[in-house]
């Protein structure tokens, strides 16, 4: 049943040619039977009202000037912050888009950063049409991490869903240059803020980590590579010297099998499809997206636009009600 009492969330609106303003308007429809905590949108009135008729959902989007105003009104319609606002035209990107869906990540954001809310989630964005109106980060986690003056190395993406956690150590590289930016430092610290995370935010009081190795059989004793017993093995010892759970390096190739998946609640992984591939395999439609290290909460469905199924009726809203569940239940796990 939802929580009227509780602070609400804030959503951004996503590129508006894309699924997030359908499935956002999707989300609200299955408010009470998913348990979801009030959210508004940031932005978008007309797109989440044309993306609700064509999706044939009876949405009614009322517009509020304060995000304490969610609450009082979320019963009766989804809430919408603000006079930020676009035209929807599903699967056609532009440029004016683009401004929305960057206007309402940058106002949601702020609205996180400055504690009027208690969580952030992000619509998804197509990144090369961000960079044309001037967003100049790899993505959104860097730039929430920035609003939030935390160091991008600080920010750890992790991807959750009901079958799988995993880390990617290492994000948006060609694979050429992972293993230069391998370091133990750097493994460690990750280690920490995933291990901190899984404690603050997901209620785990004695997480167990489990770390893949970077070459075919975790380097088979150096016949494969030696990352493994230079880099990778010496960090796993310091987090377990400070009394972290942590076991590895792992042959990623035997990681994600249902009885490997019971020992641990955390994969950290060292390339971004090391992590990706189990968890989309997995859970693609319930997968969240969720980022660790920050002050605030933020979370995300884990899939992108879909600019070609967009206005369809056919995208699946599992994944983006999973993200504001989990926004949720970390704020409240927080405040507790």
């Amino acid at each position: 049943m939802t929580d009227n009492t509780l602070p609400p969330l804030a959503l951004s609106l996503g590129d508006p040619a894309g699924i997030g303003p359908e499935l956002a308007a999707e989300a609200w429809v299955r408010r009470n039977a998913a348990g979801l905590q009030p959210f508004f949108v940031a932005g978008g009135a007309s797109v989440l009202e044309a993306a609700a008729k064509q999706r044939g959902l009876d949405v009614p989007v009322i517009r509020i000037s304060t995000p304490e105003e969610a609450a009082a009104v979320f019963a009766k319609g989804l809430p919408v912050l603000g006079t930020l606002d676009g035209v929807y035209t599903p699967g056609e990107p532009d440029e004016d888009g683009a401004r929305l869906a960057f206007a309402s990540l940058q106002d949601a954001t702020r609205l996180a950063v400055e504690g009027e809310v208690d969580a952030l989630v992000t619509g998804p964005v197509a990144k090369s049409r961000l960079a044309e109106v001037g967003f100049q980060f790899p993505g959104q986690t860097e730039f929430v991490a920035a609003s939030c003056q935390v160091a991008p190395g600080d920010a750890v993406m992790m991807l959750a869903g009901p079958n799988l956690r995993t880390v990617p150590l290492t994000v948006h590289l060609p694979l050429a240059e992972v293993p230069d930016v391998l370091t133990s430092v750097m493994i460690e610290r990750k280690g920490r803020i995933t291990a901190l995370a899984l404690m603050r935010d997901f209620g785990i009081r004695s997480p167990r980590l489990a770390f893949t190795g970077l070459n075919p059989h975790a380097g088979e004793d150096g016949r494969m590579g030696d990352e493994e017993s230079r880099v990778i093995a010496p960090a796993i010892a310091a987090l377990q010297g400070e009394g972290i759970d942590a076991s590895g390096p792992h042959p990623a190739d035997a990681l994600f099998t249902p009885r490997a998946r019971e020992t641990y609640d955390a994969a950290l992984c060292m390339y971004h499809d090391q992590a990706l591939i189990p968890i989309k395999t997995l859970d693609f439609d319930a997968g969240v997206n969720v980022t660790l290290g920050l002050p605030i909460i933020r979370t995300s469905a884990d899939h992108g636009t879909a600019f070609g199924i967009a206005g369809k009726g056919i995208a699946d809203p599992g994944a983006t009600i999973a993200a504001i569940r989990m926004a949720g239940e970390c704020a409240e796990r927080r405040a507790s």
